[in-house]
């Protein structure tokens, strides 16, 4: 389990609640499937790097609950997070895209 979690417990899909949504991204460094990682500051910077090229962004969590990210100039997407449990152990997050419907799946490294 990822130790900055707190000993968190959750089922595998389950959403996760707006309360422990800035925990639960700063956690650790995520491993998407594509290979990207990611990585959350606690003051709402975000790296996102994919082969070899890095950006920059924000994110938070808005008055509705949602995780939400920035992206300048201009992209913002609002999503639904999920955890993502393996044998009893928060492995990850699943973020769907309110918009588009994508899902994305990153793993703690």
């Amino acid at each position: 389990m990822i130790t900055k979690l707190g000993g968190v417990s959750a089922e595998d899909d389950a959403p996760v609640p707006p309360d422990q949504i800035p925990a639960a991204v700063t956690a650790g460094l995520l491993v998407y499937t594509d290979g990207a990682t990611q990585a959350f500051d606690p003051d709402g910077a975000t790296r996102y790097v994919e082969g070899g090229r890095e950006s920059e962004g924000t994110w938070s969590v808005d008055e509705n609950g949602r995780f939400c990210s920035f992206w300048p100039p201009s992209f913002r997407a609002s999503y639904d997070l999920r955890w993502m449990v393996d044998e009893g152990r928060v492995v990850g997050l699943r973020f769907s895209d309110l918009g588009s419907g994508a899902l994305f799946e990153g793993r703690y490294q």
